[in-house]
């Protein structure tokens, strides 16, 4: 009988690790947007407004942001295992929003989904260190990334057709039901290296600001929030603009709209490989924010349906091309030290958090006031142009990776 080696165990153990943690970005994709498809449907059954459904999107955003820095100190001083319960459960409760009776209960099991989700994205950085080496941690952000766009895609996708087989409500359970498989498969099978639930290194506040005055820090968190401020403005309303200006179906223009994290699958998954043959980290700043500028006026700027297919391919590739290369740059500046880790991956929710909450809200808010999505759409497009602007004033030093026997020493970038 073949016995299988310590290494050979540990090997497997890794694999299912690595398959919980995607599982976990999976979740978080699944649920984040969606409500956005199906928006008009709850203006109807909730008689709210757009500014008022646009809340069940962006506050949880918002919470999620709020939580993400001080959230790097809870989550180090809870343990890493602990924290994914957490997060995995805080997720689950979403299955209970086929009961919720009414706008403020189903806001309620949103913000708490909001506060899973930090959670899940602000631990995933230090225990991914625990588990992988560095290059592993490379393809594994990549994948991560991947598998958080195709729960996007797939919401986006059949939540409209899912809606109208078994209502919306149901839908949102469904997708919720995964955070309850979720919490039960982490709390029987995950955890840090070792037997115990292994604290990767208590932080304190104090640290935070030492760790944040980093100009590439800065333009790396300035290029996220300015890049997701106009992904979440257009995967929020796009559907409702399609609908009511474009004249598509409400199923047609949500599937159209899926294209943007669908291509984003693509996208994360190039800019987790690439990088590995393309020795230019300014290069995957630079050609993404090209990307997104030029493909965000046109999804909306444009009559024509062949236009806004490609505009849509560009703005879904561009916006999660870079993300790979911005998660391996933000270790390597902070010396790959996990607790400091963590605060620069909370403040990348805290910074890109409160750009998801304010830019759906505006949308509606300004569509409410002038009867038009193209103020709205306009204004969320400038921040478009974050990412090419860090890409060309990224000092060269953050940009030069740095070898894996040197990682400790990358700190000295700050």
């Amino acid at each position: 009988m073949n016995i299988p080696t310590a290494a050979a165990q540990t090997s497997r153990y890794r694999l299912l690790i690595a398959v919980l943690i995607l599982a976990a970005h999976f979740c978080v994709g699944l649920n984040v947007f969606a409500l956005s498809p199906v928006l008009s449907l709850v203006i109807e059954d909730l008689g709210i407004g757009r500014t008022g459904a646009s809340l069940l999107v962006a506050l949880p955003l918002l919470i999620s942001a709020a939580f993400g820095l001080p959230g790097s100190v809870v989550v180090m001083g809870l343990g890493l295992k602990r924290a994914f319960i957490l997060g995995w459960a805080a997720m689950g409760l979403l299955a209970f929003s086929v009961v919720a009776t009414g706008f403020w209960p189903l806001l309620g099991l949103r913000l708490v989904y909001g506060l899973g989700t930090a959670l899940i994205l602000t631990a995933a950085g230090p225990l991914l260190m625990q588990w992988f080496n560095p290059k592993e941690v490379t393809i594994m952000n990549g994948l991560d990334m991947a598998v958080l766009s195709l729960g996007m895609a797939l919401s986006v996708g059949v939540a409209v057709p899912l809606a109208g087989l078994i209502g919306w409500q149901a839908m949102l359970g469904v997708f919720g039901g995964v955070g309850v498989l979720g919490t039960v498969a982490w709390t029987l099978l995950g955890g840090s290296p070792g037997s115990e639930d292994v604290k990767a290194g208590a932080i304190t506040l104090g640290e935070i600001p030492k760790v944040l005055k980093s100009r590439p820090i800065l333009l790396l968190l300035a290029a996220d929030a300015g890049v997701l401020f106009q992904y979440t403005a257009l995967t929020s309303w796009l559907p409702s603009f399609y609908f009511e200006v474009r004249g598509m179906t409400l199923s047609q223009a949500g599937f159209v709209t899926g294209l943007l994290p669908f291509v984003g699958v693509l996208g994360v998954l190039l800019g987790g490989v690439l990088p590995l043959r393309v020795n230019s980290r300014r290069f995957f700043l630079v050609a993404p924010g090209v990307m997104i500028v030029l493909g965000g006026l046109g999804s909306f700027g444009a009559g024509n349906f062949t236009v806004i297919y490609i505009s849509l391919g560009l703005v879904g590739l561009g916006s999660w091309l870079y993300i790979p290369t911005l998660l391996s740059m933000s270790m390597q500046i902070v010396g790959r030290v996990p607790g400091q880790v963590a605060i620069v991956w909370g403040s990348l929710i805290t910074f890109t958090g409160v750009g998801m909450f304010l830019s759906p809200i505006m949308v509606g808010f300004l569509r409410d006031v002038s009867g038009s999505f193209y103020p709205g759409f306009l204004l969320c497009s400038l921040g478009a142009w974050a990412l090419l602007l860090a890409g060309i004033a990224m000092p060269k030093k953050a940009l030069t990776p740095v070898p894996d026997e040197q990682a400790q020493e990358a700190g000295q970038v700050l």
